[in-house]
This record gives C-alpha cells, sequence and structure tokens, in this order.
C-alpha cells in the first residue's frame, strides 16, 4: 500500500493559522472553501460514482460552507439532493453564508434538521469541523446518531463531527464515517484515540497552499512513513559481531517465560551483535532448542546476573519479569547500569511503584493501562489525550516514551513527537509487544539513538504486523520475525 499522506500532523489551531495566512496572502477564504468542496466532491464520486442521490447535514460554521458547496456541485452534476440544516443557515456569516447562497442559486432542496428526516443516498457530514469546543450538544448529538444507524455511506469533511481534531477523544458522540477528506493540514486527532475507527479511508488535499506558508508553522509532530524514518547505516565488509552490540534481554519468571524468549529472538532478527537471556533455569533447555543463537543464562538472584549485565551494551528488561522478589531484584540490579535500556511490562509496572528509578538513555513501551499506572491517573484519562500523555511521560521519567495501541506515539523530551498509523488489528494478540521490545533493543544496539530507535522500532513492527493481517486472525507473535527482517532489509540494506 502506497502511502501518499504528508508527514506534518498539526493541531486544529496550526491548521486556522495557516488558513488565516493563506488569506492573507492573497487566497480569499471562499476560494478556498470552493477548493475544499471540489476536492471532497471528487472523492465522493470516486468512492461512490453510481450513487446519485445526496443528503448533507451541515452545521452553521465554516464546515457548513463545505457542505452547502458540495450540495451545489452535486445538484448540477444531476444528483438529487437534499441539505438538512441542522443549525439555522440564517445564522451563517462571511464565506459560509456566500455558499449558501451558491446552494440556493443551484436549486439544493434546504430543509430544517428533524428527528424523523429522511436519509437518503450518501451522507455528508458537513456538521462541526475542528471549531468544536466541549461535548457535542443538541441538536447535532441526535443527528450524529442518527447518520451512525442509518446504515449509509458517509462522508466526513475535514473530519468526522464530534471527533477532537487533536487528541483523537470522542466527544461524547461522534460520526462515524467511511471516508474522511481533509484539508489543508492532517491533524493529529485522525490517526490516534478513536480516530482510526471513526474516519474510514482518509483523503488529503492541501488546497493548493504555498511552501512558503506551510513551513512558517511548525507541525506538532511527525508521520513515520519514508522520509522521516531513521535508517541503519549499511555494514563494513571487515564488520564482526562485536561491532553491532550484545544486547541482554532480562525476564521470563515462571510461567512467562516465552515473553522473555520473543524479545531475545527479536533482537537476534534485527541484527544485534549477540543476544543473551537471563531467565529463569527452568526455561533454559527450551531456549535451546527454541534458538541456539541465543547466550541462555539460568539466574535464580542477583548473583548470576551481575557479570551479564556487566558485559551487555543494552538492556531489555521486562517481558516477563513478574513483580515478585526475583524480578524486583533483578530490576533493581539493572537499574544500576549505566547504558541505554528498554523497559516494557513489569519493569514499568514496578517503577511506577516507585520501587526502582530509571537510569537514563532509556525507552520505555507501555500499553495504556501501565502508562495509566505511571501517571497516577485512569486509562480513560490516557486514551482521552494521547499526545498529551505520551509527552508528560517523556517529561516525567526523563526517556523517550512509547505509547502503544491504535495511534501508536514516540516522544522524547526535547519536544519531538512521532506517530505511527501503520498496523492492524490482527496484532491484538499476546506477545506482540515482547517482540517490539527487543526490536528496539537490537536498534539501540546498532548505534541509534533512543528515540530514533522507538520510531524505526514501532514502524517496523506494525508494517510487519499490517502485511501478516491480511492473513486475517490468529496472527502469533513469533510470525512477525521473518516479516520484520525483511522490512529492514528494504528499509535499510545491509550492504550498499
Amino acid at each position: 500500500m502506497t502511502d501518499t499522506l504528508p508527514a506534518a500532523l498539526f493541531t486544529a489551531a496550526q491548521v486556522r493559522e495557516i488558513d488565516a495566512r493563506l488569506i492573507a496572502a492573497g487566497t480569499p477564504g471562499f476560494e478556498l472553501m470552493q477548493r475544499a468542496a471540489h476536492a471532497a466532491w471528487r472523492a465522493l464520486r470516486r468512492r461512490w460514482p453510481e450513487a446519485g442521490v445526496l443528503t448533507v447535514l451541515t452545521g452553521r460554521g465554516n464546515n457548513a460552507g463545505d457542505g452547502y458547496l458540495i450540495a451545489a456541485l452535486a445538484q448540477r452534476a444531476g444528483w438529487q439532493v437534499r441539505v438538512l440544516a441542522v443549525g439555522d443557515p440564517q445564522e451563517l456569516q462571511g464565506d459560509a453564508a456566500l455558499a449558501l447562497g451558491e446552494a440556493r442559486q443551484a436549486g439544493v432542496a434546504i430543509e430544517a434538521w428533524h428527528a424523523d428526516a429522511l436519509l437518503q443516498g450518501v451522507l455528508v457530514d458537513a456538521l462541526l469541523g475542528t471549531g468544536i469546543a466541549g461535548e457535542v450538544r443538541e441538536p447535532y448529538a441526535s443527528a450524529i446518531t442518527a447518520m451512525n444507524a442509518s446504515g449509509l455511506p458517509v462522508l466526513a469533511v475535514d473530519l468526522p463531527s464530534g471527533l477532537c481534531a487533536d487528541t483523537g477523544r470522542i466527544l461524547g458522540c461522534a460520526v462515524r464515517a467511511d471516508l474522511s477528506v481533509s484539508f489543508i493540514g492532517l491533524k493529529l486527532g485522525l490517526f490516534t484515540g478513536e480516530g482510526p475507527d471513526r474516519v474510514g479511508a482518509l483523503v488529503f488535499d492541501d488546497l493548493q497552499a504555498s511552501v512558503e506558508v506551510l513551513v512558517q508553522t511548525h507541525p506538532e509532530g511527525l508521520r513515520l512513513c519514508e522520509s522521516t524514518l531513521p535508517r541503519l547505516a549499511p555494514r563494513s565488509p571487515t564488520a564482526h559481531k562485536g561491532s553491532f552490540g550484545q544486547v541482554l534481554v532480562i525476564g521470563g519468571d515462571l510461567g512467562t517465560g516465552g515473553a522473555a524468549l520473543l524479545s531475545a529472538e527479536a533482537a537476534l532478527r534485527c541484527g544485534a551483535g549477540m543476544v543473551s537471556l537471563a531467565t529463569r533455569p527452568q526455561h533454559v533447555t527450551a531456549s535451546l532448542v527454541r534458538q541456539p543463537e541465543i547466550m541462555c543464562h539460568g539466574v535464580e538472584s542477583t548473583y548470576g546476573l551481575t557479570t551479564l549485565v556487566e558485559r551487555a551494551d543494552v538492556l531489555v528488561v521486562g517481558p516477563g519479569l513478574g513483580q515478585a522478589p526475583w524480578g524486583r531484584s533483578l530490576l533493581s540490579l539493572a537499574a544500576q547500569r549505566q547504558v541505554p535500556q528498554v523497559w516494557d511490562a513489569d519493569a514499568l509496572n514496578l517503577l511506577a511503584t516507585g520501587a526502582v528509578a530509571l537510569p537514563g538513555e532509556c525507552l520505555i513501551t507501555p500499553h495504556p493501562g501501565e502508562a495509566a499506572r505511571l501517571l497516577k491517573t485512569s486509562v480513560a484519562q490516557i486514551q482521552a489525550d494521547r499526545p498529551g500523555a505520551v509527552r508528560a511521560l517523556a517529561t516525567r521519567y526523563d526517556c523517550t516514551a512509547l505509547l502503544k495501541g491504535a495511534g501508536t506515539l514516540v516522544a522524547s523530551p526535547d519536544g519531538r513527537l512521532a506517530l505511527c498509523d501503520r498496523g492492524h488489528p490482527a496484532m491484538a494478540s499476546a506477545g506482540l509487544g515482547d517482540v517490539l521490545a527487543g526490536v528496539a533493543g537490537a536498534l539501540l544496539a546498532q548505534g541509534l539513538a533512543p528515540f530514533e530507535a522507538a520510531a524505526l522500532a514501532v514502524w517496523l513492527h506494525a508494517r510487519a504486523g499490517e502485511r501478516l493481517g491480511r492473513q486475517g486472525r490468529g496472527l502469533a507473535a513469533s510470525d512477525l520475525f521473518v516479516e520484520i527482517r525483511l522490512l529492514l532489509e528494504e528499509h535499510s540494506p545491509c550492504l550498499n
């Protein structure tokens, strides 16, 4: 699947600033509105070329103006068109009022929304746009509920009404679109939180915005794609295993030995020079049978771990570690070693209790539940503002933070933010987080800094899951190894 969307991600306020600068630079606001309507109409015809019937639901801002212009275009193309005005058309001002005049001049039927209004054909959501503040109120909530219950195809103008453009949070209720057409700059909330479940297919049009105007606004974050991903350097013909670091994975308490083994194998498959595993003695035989290239050590206490930690270049701590005395003691020793580390799973749960402090050069990889414990809040609060949460994690723990979930986010203490919008629902399976931790550890061992390692690791992991997910349910974490290795070679060839 070719990625044609731009990399830059903006807040709603930033997009409004760009829009204002475009107008100040000489492009009339109504012309921008017309460009948006034409872009949405083109996308609608490509998706539903034979529909012939259109119902446009409008609010009372510029988003409504887009809707009225789309209705006029459809009417002139011979479609059967109705506008259901949820917001009073008499309240429209400026460019939106001009758009209303265009629709009337084209002969579009406009009537007031009511609970029994008939919805037909393709529905166009031109209700609220990015300007909404607070929860969706009536009558918009009822209109959104009716659209979602109709079973009809829905096109959202700019973004689904009720979805927060900055966070992806649902503001009480939100339109579930089949297709969304976004303008000028991509909004962060389209890709994280509930955004991926509400946006449907996404089309972007910059409305011919000049590069000179766009570059005046620093993006809130960047989508991870080929143009923004870090790369591993090609390997010298004289390279040897000592050139690419030794990763030590620490974890695998009784009953969870597979988690640590998955991390270790992921590190091996992603190019770490040497990989060691410190786990319960009971797991050594299984590890040797599964992957003899991994140097597996059975450790009962910190006494057996000290030498292993001292000679490692990178530590991956937490997969299957548990929170019993065995895991706590191993984590305490690892925390004293000042080398790049990846902390995952129970290492994060123990960190949240205050039992241990995070060393420098660390990457943490929480899911929303672990993030909630680390920030002493609820999962609902984490999910309500995922960008804010990942930034809070990076700041509070002075580390690179990777917040897993739909629209995985990576933040660094210096303010950088990256988002991965790849992946597949088939990845909702145990063990995939352990694989991600091992991939990140291998990239750290090969010289990437924590933020860059996290960004490349999550993209490789998500793309591999995306490719394999096409086969449907039943994806196992270990299925990813071969695919991740192939993707890494495609992205960063081992030889020039």
